[in-house]
């Protein structure tokens, strides 16, 4: 007899999903009882944040809508971490949760395992919607509904709740055979469009910071078109890596943090910025003055002028540069094109090179050898399309500003910032591109203290055999905070850790691990990329940040 749980499973595959990440729970059983007549494929990790986590990999390594299945109560609070990092960034994830049973909800019934009082509202600040399913005819529709929601932009994740007796019981309702989501329409408003042309057509200094948004919105190509069209500067933010070409002349990269680009960007006349608030690293620490205009394209209306004023313009960033690139277009078409750039005597292009040298300068004047040297052979073991997945620590700091994702995807935890992102995610990412058709090894890269909040998942890619290579650079420590702390107040408090033998633990779950000397990192990482299934390379140094600023 076919149940609830079937409706679930029918519905997703109607949708296109494929694989789903999770753990069992007692009040889920339904749903895991239904995916063995389904087709989907299970991955079932050791800790729901991490589930979390790896849904949100699988997410931005294929670019199709992660599905994590969650138990009542501690296993959906647990997983509520890893959803903040997707709803920070926009990741397209629907979270389907179980409940107590109907008769239970609205505490009529306490004493129940795994109650709350109201278990959706504990995901209200970490999804973008949240349904309650009380009958289970209304869940294919309301499913559909979820997803659309998960796939319009601002894309995120969404929450759907089912109570463990509306997933049991059996029903009259047909197999599900089709399911349709389409996601809304968020086009720019005319009048806004032409607003910024007028602004941009008579620009002598125009700039642009890409954020996350530009890659969310697959805006890649407008944006190296916008750019050319204007002879614009564009620096990437973290979450913006990739959105354009690291080597083109216009590109300061994602030097971000670093006051000469900060001091650049202020110059600018008419500033564009893509895909991002204007946020603490993007405004490198909120020290950023900008003393021209600002037109910020954002699907996220909330987003818009939080941090500047500026021209919002409420969009898609896809859709938001198309319509300016055409309108632009005909607008410089008309008037014979548009006066040549001028930054105060120089080009645009000269510009760049100029702020890319006085960089380059600085960080040869803070004895950062090591550092440079460290990764540079991390980027030249990863071959050019490989994705590669950053936790928080220093090295991903570093990668934030230095690193060339070239044709593989650069993803980092920069949308909350929470620890615990990079081993997790990157076994997601590896299942869906397996999934997709398309196997590909990926890098995570995790601190000491970072990879203690993912290491249960070695179980998890051993017994999945996930070609994940897992780099954990150990310093002792929280070393980004230990830094913060000294930078402060001249000593660390509470940042030195007791740590395990990460090399002897990966083996103990059966992972073929190594330590090596930070010189040896590169040989490392090519002979790992070359095995099969999950492995580990451990690398013990102590590492530090570069100084945005000259160091007194």
């Amino acid at each position: 007899m076919r149940n609830g749980g079937d409706l679930v499973v029918e519905t997703l595959e109607a949708l296109g999903a494929r694989t789903v990440f999770g753990i069992p729970g007692q009040h889920a059983l339904g749903l895991f009882d239904a995916m063995g007549r389904g087709n989907l494929h299970f991955v079932s990790s050791r800790v729901e944040n991490n589930s979390a986590f790896a849904a949100d990999g699988y997410s931005r390594a294929t670019g199709e809508v992660g599905v994590l299945f969650l138990s009542t109560g501690p296993g959906a609070l647990t997983s509520l971490a890893g959803l903040q990092e997707a709803y920070a960034t926009g990741v397209p994830m629907v979270v389907i949760a179980s409940q107590i049973p109907l008769e239970g909800l609205g505490a009529r019934r306490k004493g129940m395992l795994h109650q709350l009082d109201d278990q959706k509202a504990s995901a209200a600040n970490v999804t973008k919607s949240q349904r309650l399913i009380q009958h289970a005819s209304g869940i294919p529709s309301a499913i559909q509904d979820a997803w659309t929601d998960a796939i319009s932009s601002p894309q995120g994740p969404v929450w759907v709740e089912i109570p463990q007796n509306v997933l049991l019981e059996p029903i009259m309702v047909p197999p599900v055979e089709d399911a349709l989501a389409q996601a809304a329409d968020n086009p720019p408003r005319v009048e806004l469009v032409r607003e910024a042309v007028k602004w941009l057509r008579d620009a002598r200094r125009p700039a642009i910071i890409a954020g996350g948004g530009t890659r969310r919105g697959r805006a890649e190509k407008a944006l190296l078109h916008l750019a050319e069209q204007l002879r614009a500067p564009v620096i990437c933010t973290p979450g913006g890596n990739g959105a354009f070409p690291w080597e083109h002349p216009l590109s300061l990269q994602s030097w971000i943090e670093d006051r000469h680009m900060t001091d650049l960007l202020e110059d600018a006349d008419v500033l564009v910025v893509i895909g991002s608030s204007l946020g603490e690293v993007t405004s490198n620490y909120f020290t950023f003055e900008p003393r021209g205009r600002i037109i910020q394209i954002d699907a996220e209306p909330r987003v818009l002028e939080s941090n500047r004023p500026g021209l919002g313009i409420r969009a898609d960033a896809g859709q938001a540069l198309d319509a300016l690139n055409d309108a632009l277009d005909a607008a410089l078409a008309a008037q014979d094109g548009r006066p040549a750039p001028d930054w105060h005597g120089s080009s645009a292009e000269q510009t760049v090179a100029d702020a890319l040298r006085k960089v380059r300068e600085r960080l040869a004047s803070q004895d950062l050898g090591k550092e440079l040297a460290f990764m540079a052979d991390i980027r030249a073991a990863v071959p050019d399309d490989m994705q590669t997945f950053w936790d928080m620590t220093i090295s991903a700091y570093w990668a934030w500003s230095c690193w060339d994702s070239r044709q593989g995807q650069f993803h980092s935890a920069q949308g909350a910032g929470g620890l615990g992102f990079g081993f997790p995610a990157a076994i997601g990412g590896a299942v869906g591109l397996a999934t997709m058709g398309r196997p590909s090894r990926v890098l995570a890269v995790s601190g000491d203290g970072s990879a203690m909040y993912s290491i249960s998942e070695l179980a998890t890619a051993k017994q999945h055999n996930v070609p994940v290579t897992w780099l954990i650079v150990d310093d002792g420590g929280y070393g980004i905070l230990r830094e913060y702390m000294v930078g402060a107040f001249g000593k660390a408090t509470a940042t030195e850790l007791a740590r395990p033998d990460f090399v002897a633990l990966a083996e103990a779950f059966g992972v073929p691990a190594r330590r090596v000397a930070p010189e040896d990192v590169r040989e490392a990482l090519e002979e790992s990329f070359a095995a099969d299934g999950p492995n580990v390379v451990v690398v013990e140094t102590l590492l530090k940040m570069f100084a945005p600023t000259h160091l007194e």
